[in-house]
């Protein structure tokens, strides 16, 4: 077997407690093992890396070149691994709801104000993640807020909500002066999309009359785009709440079906609050139309 795989943790942290006290001494002592104890899983590490780590002095324990480097890494490793072990303590006190752009849009504040109030057992954290799924195929969160389709086999899915769409212009545009628009003009204008979290496609317009495309990748940049004025985008009202920017006004699109809001959750291994997740943020969207 290669020496290295026998690395484990009791060796970073060795190392870290005798640069951190000082010597071998008071390292065993915040260890809570012998002297002799520190010094054999200090060689031990020393031998399974094949570096020389510390100056030893009858005084002081400082880090050679190599060593510098490994403790580094060593304290990263030490504190992903203390992550780790908290969040799988703690998992069920704390709910990530993942997104990709907007949340629940302007439903937010309220949703996360409610859920102090009535869950404070299990802490609330959205997490943004530029991903079809919001971060949930990546592991980031536990349940996601998504507009668009995903892929029922692997998710479990509940629609909350539905909002309508909105195009989004610059501000010094001719249809900046009016109430609203019709999806057969936007055909007429290039039109900016997210290919991988956006709401629009083509799909929206016949065949064979469908605007000219222009591609981005999240959010920012599709807003610098239409800031220029050269080209326009379509959005749910979600964004229209959560991204306001100057140069940028949103009209709404009177003829366009609305996008539907969901909730999903993996499918085999829900949190135990998804439920009262999707409760709440469906009685926010029913409630205040």
């Amino acid at each position: 077997m290669d020496g290295k795989s026998d690395l484990e943790l009791r060796h970073l942290r060795c190392l870290v407690a005798i640069v951190d006290t000082g010597g071998f001494s008071d390292a065993a002592l915040e260890l809570g093992v012998s002297q002799a104890s520190v010094s054999r899983t200090l060689s031990a590490l020393e031998r399974i890396l094949g570096v020389r780590l510390l100056h030893r002095t009858s005084r002081v324990c400082t880090p050679t070149t190599a060593g510098v480097q490994v403790l580094a890494r060593a304290r990263h490793l030490l504190a992903e691994a203390d992550h780790l072990l908290h969040e799988a303590a703690t998992g069920h006190t704390r709910l990530l709801v993942g997104h990709a752009w907007s949340a629940m849009g302007r439903h937010t504040a309220e949703f996360q104000r409610l859920w102090r109030e009535r869950r404070p057992d299990v802490e609330l954290r959205l997490v943004r993640n530029n991903s079809p799924t919001g971060g949930l195929a990546e592991g980031t969160c536990d349940l996601a807020v998504v507009r668009t389709a995903v892929d029922a086999r692997r998710y479990d899915q509940a629609v909350v909500g539905h909002e309508p769409r909105y195009v989004a212009l610059a501000a010094d545009d001719p249809w900046a002066r009016r109430r609203s628009v019709r999806l057969a003009e936007i055909r007429e204008r290039t039109l900016v999309v997210d290919r991988r979290t956006g709401t629009t496609t083509v799909n929206l317009w016949p065949e064979d009359d469908r605007p000219a495309l222009e591609y981005t990748h999240d959010v920012d940049d599709w807003l610098a785009a239409i800031s220029t004025g050269r080209c326009v985008g379509v959005t749910p009202r979600s964004t229209v709440t959560q991204y306001r920017r100057d140069g940028i006004v949103y009209r709404r699109v009177r003829d366009a079906d609305p996008v539907a809001v969901r909730l999903i959750w993996r499918r085999h291994d829900p949190h135990p609050a998804t439920h009262a997740a999707v409760a709440l943020l469906a009685d926010l969207y029913r409630e205040r139309r």
